[in-house]
């Protein structure tokens, strides 16, 4: 058993090892997990949550280095919960063990945390959101979330952080799909990465367009901004930083940044709920209970809607 208060407090100094610790406990559902939550809830709330999402190759380990860089320079701390895809064999992140950002290894500011979808869709671990607290509480300035690359599926991210981010890169495809829905109207900035390739400039008209087409804007609504980068070179990451500080800043004014972080703790209540639930009835199977339910249905006595109601009464009640 570890000791939690002793880790959160270490965690609030600075100290990576317990970081990893009261993550690992997120991530491996331990039986400690409501202790370290209670712990952690006065202390979150105040980092600013920037999901960077886009499809396979566009650049997101390489544009999310440079923010980490951009923000160091601004005397910032900052968490990067970098979401890989999961190992068939060991549930494990499949890329966790490799290098990840190793210019930041060193720097004491700068946390980097690998994590395993395991199987969980939408780009996203299911720990996520409690891994961005723990990061959160631990005295990031700034969680910079990257999720695995899975394509058109990965707009979760939308509902876990407040600012999203949609990286696109020319010659592949992008630009046909901005007309499709999913990913590309999620983002609350975009950025056409490798800019310096032939067709950045065609996948930045595009775009444009695309988002023109879809817009029911009202006067003083946010409009998503284009910026070109090369990452790779650090180039446009500043104007990036430039219009995330904007889109935050017009987030607190209009009182959006409140309301989108209520719906995200909404949201992690309802999660938390139903995957109770959702034990709870795996755990009958071969119960009489729901043996006797099923009986009923096939001779015809019951249908499966009220079926249903009977086992959440059932349940709920007991």
């Amino acid at each position: 058993m570890q000791d939690v208060p002793t880790l959160v407090a270490q965690a609030r100094e600075g100290r990576p090892r317990a970081v990893a610790r009261l993550i690992s406990l997120v991530e491996g559902a331990s039986e400690q997990l409501r202790e370290v939550m209670a712990a952690l809830a006065p202390l979150a709330g105040n980092a600013y949550v920037v999901g960077l999402t886009g499809s396979p190759g566009v650049g997101k380990s390489t544009s999310t280095s440079a923010l980490v860089t951009a923000y160091r320079r601004q005397g910032k701390r900052v968490g990067v919960l970098a979401v890989d895809p999961s190992s068939p064999f060991s549930g494990g992140a499949l890329l966790g063990d490799r290098v990840r950002m190793s210019e930041h290894a060193s720097d004491s500011g700068v946390y980097i945390r690998s994590m395993a979808t395991r199987g969980h869709l939408g780009g996203l671990a299911w720990a996520a959101p409690q891994a961005i607290r723990v990061l959160d509480a631990a005295g990031c300035d700034v969680v910079l979330v990257e999720t695995v690359g899975v394509g058109q599926s990965e707009v979760e991210i939308a509902s876990e952080a407040d600012t999203s981010v949609v990286l696109l890169a020319p010659g592949m495809g992008d630009g046909i799909q901005a007309a499709k829905a999913g990913i590309l109207e999620i983002g609350d900035v975009y950025v056409v990465n490798k800019a310096d390739r032939d067709g950045a400039d065609a996948t930045a008209r595009e775009l444009n367009h695309m988002l023109g087409l879809g817009e029911s804007r009202a006067p003083g609504d946010w409009r998503p901004p284009i910026v070109k980068t090369v990452a790779a070179r650090g180039e446009g990451i500043d104007e990036v930083v430039e219009a995330l500080e904007k889109h935050r800043a017009w987030m607190e004014e209009r009182g959006v940044l409140a309301e989108r972080r209520l719906a995200r703790a909404a949201h992690e209540v309802e999660t938390i709920a139903v995957t109770a639930l959702r034990e709870r009835i795996g755990d009958l199977h071969g119960d009489r209970r729901l043996g006797a339910l099923a009986e009923r249905i096939v001779a015809g006595e019951l249908d499966p809607y009220r079926a249903a109601d009977e086992l959440v009464a059932g349940i709920t009640e007991g």
